[in-house]
């Protein structure tokens, strides 16, 4: 069985990946805007006017998952604890 303390370690270190990976992710598209826009465009074939409210939408969602899966069982665990 898995002790309380690796779990908290688990989440923990989940946690700061994650947001680091937010906070590039991010970082690149309000630097890069354009340039991701138009890689973006041609791949995939979207609009690129369309495509500013996906990457919010995205970022928005992956914060939320980010809480929902990663900080919560962590503080949960650390209250626990």
């Amino acid at each position: 069985m898995i002790e309380i303390d690796v779990l908290i370690s688990f989440f923990g270190w989940c946690t700061v990946i994650n947001s680091g990976l937010l906070l590039f992710s991010a970082a690149v598209l309000i630097i890069m805007k354009e340039h991701v826009v138009i890689i973006h465009g041609k791949l995939f074939g979207l609009n690129s006017v369309s495509l500013p409210g996906l990457y919010f939408h995205y970022l928005g969602y992956y914060k939320i998952a980010i809480i929902i899966f990663n900080f919560v069982p962590y503080l949960a665990l650390k209250i626990m604890n």
